[in-house]
């Protein structure tokens, strides 16, 4: 019998308990008997069904040699690095849904396994339920990963879904996610698409094989975007998601997560509310398209103990792969060339020299939309386009093509 730690009992590590628990049985079919042993928690849960099991001191974990496996929910770098450190260097695997710490120090964390002949994943990092790390790492192992594109945040896809749908205001469906617990009290890292762009890191990093840093992607969030410019969006018959993409190019790669302006025949856009998707493009299979829920209690519970059960098959034996820690130097994405559709007050006739003179030639679309307009823009750079943008006056917003 394989003994395993929780640590954390929040949503994701109370949800860990019960997939192991309740789901021993199809856990043993695989050939692993396991079972929880501790819950490390600062609470008390009197009442609960495991609160036998809890403990508040995480040395009870570390100087207990049937502990094998740890799996860790905390959330956050701290303390969440430290415990995953020492339980790696006692010898015991450890598997988490942690993309914070993942983006920030995985490459250190894999380097300390393989240093103790124990195991680091983290599959429950980036998709939620979806297995989306370990498909890259075993089943497109032959092949070369040229691009990365997807939703990877169920909160900002709900959001966009209910304000396409209803037409509301980003504000009164923030709340409401929020009511429904979708949303984070304090939602930043969400709508910000810092969540999204550590896992855009993550991924970034394991295709290269090596570290990718989150703060060297460029970030937009969702906040911006409205009702008016989903009319635009279905004007041109398309639809806008929050996306996070990485494209490789004889530079090497680079990486963005912004709104952007899809197709609505877009693979991608098979994911609404809280689901998410992820298109892998490769040298060999082409597109393969990997569809679920990316959060929740049982989702992301179900992917970490995926990783656990793997784990418990290799005690004693490393076998993980990831990225070393030497730095990817991702390309500067200024250098590179988007379409923009760009949103402006007054008419196109008046501004088409303007915007001619900005970014070269421009198709205007008319959403029906008083006192404004909008242009498509060709292909332009990155830098060239924020600088043109910034030199104009009465701008309501841009939002990339494609």
């Amino acid at each position: 019998m394989v003994k395993a730690a929780v640590l954390g009992y929040g949503t994701v590590g109370s949800g860990v308990v019960q997939v192991i628990e309740e789901n021993s049985d199809v856990i043993a079919a695989h050939g692993v008997d396991m079972h929880v042993k501790y819950i490390l928690d600062l609470r008390d849960f009197p009442g609960d069904k495991y609160e036998s099991l809890v403990t508040h001191d995480f040395e009870d974990i570390i100087k207990d040699d049937e502990v094998k496996v740890v799996c860790e929910a905390m959330g956050g770098v701290e303390p969440a690095f430290t415990f995953s450190k020492r339980a790696l260097e006692a010898g015991k695997s450890v598997c988490t849904s942690n993309k914070e710490l993942v983006a920030a120090k995985g490459a250190e964390l894999m380097r300390i396994a393989k240093e103790n002949n124990a195991n680091y994943l983290f599959e429950a990092s980036v998709g939620g339920g979806i297995p989306i790390l370990r498909t890259i790492n075993d089943a497109l192992t032959a092949e070369r990963i040229e691009c990365v594109k997807g939703i990877l945040n169920g909160t900002t896809n709900y959001i966009l879904t209910k304000m396409e749908r209803e037409g509301a205001d980003f504000d009164v469906v923030l709340k409401e996610a929020q009511d429904k617990g979708y949303a984070e009290r304090n939602p930043e890292a969400d709508v910000e698409g810092h969540d999204a762009c550590r896992k855009m890191a993550i991924l970034v990093s394991l295709i290269s094989h090596r570290r990718a840093d989150w703060e060297q992607i460029r970030t937009e969030g969702i906040t911006k975007v409205t009702p008016v410019d989903f009319k635009y969006a279905h004007k041109l018959g398309r639809t806008i998601k929050l996306i996070a993409m990485c494209q490789k190019t004889d530079k090497g790669f680079y990486a963005i997560v912004s709104p952007r302006m899809i197709d609505k025949d877009d693979p991608i856009n098979c994911a609404q509310d809280v689901f998410n998707a992820v298109l892998v493009r490769s040298d060999m299979l082409d597109d393969s398209l990997y569809y679920g829920r990316g959060a929740g209690k049982l989702p992301t519970a179900s992917a970490v103990v995926g990783d656990a059960v793997e784990l418990a098959k290799h005690v004693g034996e490393h076998f993980s792969a990831g990225w070393s820690e030497e730095a990817e130097n991702l390309v500067d994405i200024d250098s590179v060339e988007f379409s923009y559709f760009v949103r402006l007050g007054g008419s196109f006739a008046d501004r088409r020299d303007e915007l001619t003179a900005s970014f070269g030639e421009v198709s205007e679309v008319n959403a029906g939309v008083e006192g404004e307009f909008g242009v498509i823009t060709k292909p332009v750079s990155e830098g060239s386009f924020r600088t043109a943008y910034e030199k104009l006056t009465d701008t309501k917003g841009y939002i990339r093509i494609g």
